[in-house]
């Protein structure tokens, strides 16, 4: 179980100074998202309270977009991409594979907290299709035997 999160004092002048403005929640999720990395519920519930806006409409907009996160990424954030190059050479069978092998899905972060594993739109590396990209480093040309070696790289980092 992770610890509450508390809305730092920057947080809490932001959220004051966008209060009235228009397309308010949308900036202040993106902040939160900035801070945390995730949407703490415990932060969300601050927000909803602070801009007078309903829990419900907040979670709304938190699961429609495909930015914001509700868990907290894995200390290695996996991303696979699913732009139509890396699709059409493997990147879903990647992405099964990641899964299968961490026992975690799309958007989860492993229980020890070192993988999560997310899919992405394009990445710009087409000639490297299909591709990863795991907290900046570049992973090209995958195939479903290169999982193991890229997990196992970063395990061995720790």
């Amino acid at each position: 179980m992770s610890k509450l999160e508390t809305m730092t004092p920057e947080l809490r002048a932001f959220v004051e100074e966008w209060k009235t403005k228009p397309g308010n929640l949308i900036m202040v999720l993106h902040r939160v998202q900035q801070t945390y990395g995730y949407i703490p519920r415990e932060i969300a519930i601050e927000i909803s309270q602070m801009l007078d806006v309903p829990l419900a409409k907040i979670y709304g907009v938190v699961t429609f977009y495909n930015f914001f996160r509700l868990q907290k990424a894995g200390k290695y954030n996996i991303q696979v991409c699913l732009g139509t190059a890396c699709y059409l050479r493997g990147g879903d069978d990647i992405i099964k594979e990641l899964e299968r092998q961490l026992g975690v899905g799309l958007n989860a972060t492993t229980p020890d907290g070192l993988f999560s594993v997310e899919a992405v739109r394009c990445l710009g590396c087409c000639g490297l299709a299909p591709v990863a990209v795991v907290n900046g480093e570049v992973h090209g040309k995958l195939e479903v035997k290169d999982v193991t070696g890229i997990i196992q790289q970063y395990r061995d980092r720790g």
